[in-house]
């Protein structure tokens, strides 16, 4: 019963942290630090493998007409235009693809450890602080998902590839970045942040499938039904809130939030863990 609620309170960090500009990585790795799975360290690995590819399918449900090139509903101009989106979404992965296969045990390793993960989240408070401060009054060039070019999405997936090196820097949050830094408006940089996160998700999770295999016991698969259902519905509505909050409001909060995290977690892995 205590590993069902912990899957169940992993479920939610992951299920709200995916896609708002804090950092799951970061959250999932401190949280886990504190409540502890009673389980075998490779299938922590797994679980959050499995807990990520239920927040991802929440992007698939919600934006299926979006993304579906052989809707009805399309005309032929539109389920063009849908193939062209997902031909620059693949771009814009390809700086993380390259990176995930060379370097992923080594990142893991290195880069995993909470006390590094807490500074970062502060370093990438203060950036998103400076960043909607210096862009606060410039006008959004990119306003509509189409007028995303090649060049840019493969430059927003260089971006993407800090928050691999850099657990802690938040994917969705340093995409956002670095849209608003070369004049995206803010519902758009966020909409594509979400549709880059579904070939590299799944991408990252089939390697560490391979990896670690699909063999486990009847409770440990009940932990990753719970996990994976409990991310999905949480990420249906964090998506949908963080989408709403995005038109109306700037990421200062999530800057602030990030520090105050950072530096609690930073004291306590370092004076009492």
């Amino acid at each position: 019963m205590g590993n069902l609620i912990k899957a169940i309170i992993l479920g939610i960090v992951e299920g709200i942290t995916e896609w708002l500009p804090v950092s799951s990585t970061g959250h999932l790795i401190l949280v886990e630090n504190l409540i502890k799975l009673d389980t075998g360290t490779e299938f922590k690995t797994m679980f959050e493998v499995v807990i990520q590819l239920g927040a991802i399918l929440a992007v698939c449900v919600l934006y299926f007409h979006k993304l579906n090139p052989f809707s009805k509903r399309k005309n032929e101009m539109q389920k063009r235009n849908t193939w062209i989106l997902w031909v620059k979404v693949l771009v814009a992965t390809i700086p993380a693809a390259v990176l995930g296969l060379l370097f992923d045990d080594a990142i893991d390793k290195v880069m995993g450890k909470p006390v590094i993960i807490s500074l970062v989240l502060i370093i990438f408070g203060i950036l998103f602080i400076v960043v909607e401060n210096k862009t606060a009054d410039r006008e959004p060039v990119v306003r509509r998902l189409g007028q995303i070019d090649y060049k840019l999405a493969l430059i927003i997936g260089g971006f993407q590839v800090i928050a691999m090196l850099l657990p802690g820097t938040s994917r969705s949050g340093i995409t956002i970045v670095a849209g608003l830094l070369l004049g995206m408006a803010r519902p758009v940089i966020a909409e594509f942040t979400f549709f880059m996160a579904i070939p590299v998700m799944f991408g990252a999770s089939l390697l560490k499938l391979v990896k670690y295999g699909l063999v486990f016991t009847a409770s440990e698969l009940g932990l990753l039904l719970v996990g994976f259902v409990t991310a999905f519905i949480v990420s249906l509505f964090t998506i949908r809130f963080f989408i709403g909050y995005v038109k109306k409001h700037d990421f200062k909060p999530f800057g602030y939030y990030r520090i105050m995290v950072g530096m609690f977690a930073f004291l306590y892995f370092l004076l009492w863990a």
